[in-house]
This record gives structure tokens, sequence and C-alpha cells, in this order.
């Protein structure tokens, strides 16, 4: 029962576990139930944070926020075993920089007891929840789900609010090289371009030439549909010629001998009329 409602807390997200999250913390408000002051200084970030990336440009807009209306969602946070007034961040860790930005010294915070396992998980789930992560980085986190908890794309799609295939398609980005990766994680390339160059041998050329190209989505599916191996034309020795001319002149019809080799070939005669046709396969069907 208890996993259960736990596992309904956590599809939920953050309000689920501080109750339901209070409309704005103002820096001179009185604290909600459950909510208390600590220093900047006592949080640690989550070991298990699947964002790896923080936008300074979103950081200093954040941090603008903070400095005039405070931080307004109080961050989750757990006791460090053996560590007096130490806490890790389970969620809110971009408020917590941002917070130090705007040099405030204390933020108010949820304190929960959880396992190693719990905080992965809630911290994945709420960052999808509240997309913040990029492409690649939401992968990476269903990844996660899925190794280390035995998630189904199924469960996956309940907990987070994303459609099955959403999951399917966005895990297929981690097959695409390092490189490509890159390009989605900084923003040169969409989750929809890079979708198109999952599979192909030449990805990351493909990848930049969307980039330098300015390709959108659709241009991008077109030249991953194209064949990319050039056509290869064998110059006919003078015995494969000779027959075809010298059938061009018995049968009045354009012949060509394709492929010949080894294996055997093709045999391709060109007509332009019905009459023609007509008169090729009574000559075929004459008896020897």
């Amino acid at each position: 029962m208890m996993a259960e409602e736990r596992h309904r807390g956590l599809g939920r997200g953050l309000s689920a576990l501080i109750g339901e999250a209070p409309a704005a913390i103002a820096k001179d408000a009185a604290q909600p139930k459950g909510v208390r002051t600590v220093p900047v200084a006592f949080l640690r970030p989550n070991r298990f944070q699947p964002r790896k990336t923080f936008a300074a440009e979103d950081l200093q807009d954040l941090s603008n926020s903070i400095r005039e209306k405070g931080v307004l969602l109080p961050i989750l946070v757990r006791p460090v075993a053996g560590e007096a007034n130490i806490f890790e961040i389970v969620a809110g860790e971009r408020r917590w920089r941002a917070a130090q930005m705007a040099q405030l010294h204390d933020v108010p915070v949820v304190v929960r007891e959880m396992s190693d396992s719990e905080s992965l998980e809630l911290a994945i789930i709420e960052n999808v929840q509240r997309a913040d992560l990029n492409s690649v980085e939401e992968a990476g986190a269903y990844q996660e789900l899925i190794d280390r908890f035995g998630y189904t794309q199924d469960r996956m799609a309940q907990e987070v609010g994303k459609s099955r295939s959403h999951i399917a398609n966005t895990l297929r980005l981690l097959k695409l090289p390092d490189s490509v990766k890159a390009m989605v994680r900084d923003g040169r390339l969409t989750a929809g371009h890079a979708r198109t160059l999952v599979g192909l041998a030449d990805a990351e050329e493909r990848a930049r030439a969307i980039v330098e190209g300015g390709l959108n989505v659709r241009q991008a599916e077109q030249r991953s549909a194209k064949k990319t191996k050039p056509a290869v034309h064998h110059e006919k020795d003078a015995d494969t010629k000779a027959l075809e001319s010298s059938l061009t002149n018995m049968l009045g019809l354009k012949v060509q001998i394709a492929d010949h080799g080894e294996k055997g070939g093709e045999l391709r005669i060109a007509y332009k009329t019905l009459e023609q046709l007509d008169d090729l396969i009574r000559r075929l069907n004459r008896p020897v």
C-alpha cells in the first residue's frame, strides 16, 4: 500500500510531497505549514540530477525574479546521513542556483526522508513534468528509469503524463553519435531534426548540414530518405556492345544488356507502341 501511495505521489509531482504548493512565498510572508527556511550553504546538489545543463540566461532571469519576489516554491530536500544540518536537493536545484546568484542567504525548503532510488525517481519525473530537460537529457532520464527501476514505457507514459510514442521516439535519440547529441543539448538541433538522423551512418555529417543550411524538419526528412550511394556505372566490353547492336538490328527495337556477369544479367528491349510489342510477342512465339 505504501509503495502504491508513493508512486501515486511521484506521478503527481512536487505538490503531492509538500502538500498543495503555495501560490507564492514572498520574502517577508509567513511560511506555509511544513516549510522551513535554511541557509543556501546547507544545501547540496542532487547526485542523481538528470539535468546536466543550466542555461546561464535562464538562470539570470530566474535570479532577477527571485531577487525581486523571493523563492515562490519551496525546494524539496532530504537529510544527508551523518551530516548535521546538511540537505541534498531532490527537486529545485535551479531555484537554489538562482537564489545564490541573487545573493540570498536563506531559502524555503520542505524536508522529506527518502531513499536514493526515491530521490532519483522523483528528480527525473519532476524535471520531465516541468519540461526542464532537453530531449537528450529526457531520453537519458527515461533510460535511467528503465535500467534502475524496471519501468516499462507504458508505466513511464502514465507517470510523466506523456504518450507512449513520445517516450519511444525520445529514447531513440540515445542511439545517435555523441557529437549529434551534443548539438541537441546546446539547442542547435531540435528533437525532430535529430530523429531523422537515427540509424544513419553519416548522422554527424548530416547534422552539420542541417545546422549550416537552416533546414526545417521536413527538409531534413527528405534528405535522409534519399539514397546516399552514388550510382555505379560499368563500361561495357566490346563483345556486349556488339551483341546489343546485333539484337537491335534483328528486332528493330532498342536492346540493352545490363548487369552482365558470372551470375547472368538482364536483357532490356524498349518499345514505343503496342503494335511494336505485339509484333515482338508474335516473333517470340514462332516455332523454332
